[in-house]
């Protein structure tokens, strides 16, 4: 099967990321990345960039403690 949609890579409050179709409507409580491809091209960058899995706010309270 051949995956001809073309994604972007969403960010949350949370620093945690997503793919999403771009030509669809992101939804309530996440923003654009900026990086757009294909599905393994995303996938691809978000494993690069996403290399603490933990949410922010986890991040934070376990830097503090």
């Amino acid at each position: 099967m051949r995956d001809d949609i073309t994604y972007q890579v969403l960010t949350n409050d949370e620093e945690q990321y997503s793919l999403w179709p771009a030509d669809r409507d992101i939804p309530a409580g996440w923003h654009a990345e900026g990086t757009t491809g294909t599905k393994d091209e995303c996938t691809t960058h978000i494993d690069q960039v996403w290399t603490d899995m933990r949410p922010r706010s986890l991040r934070e309270h376990m830097d503090t403690h």
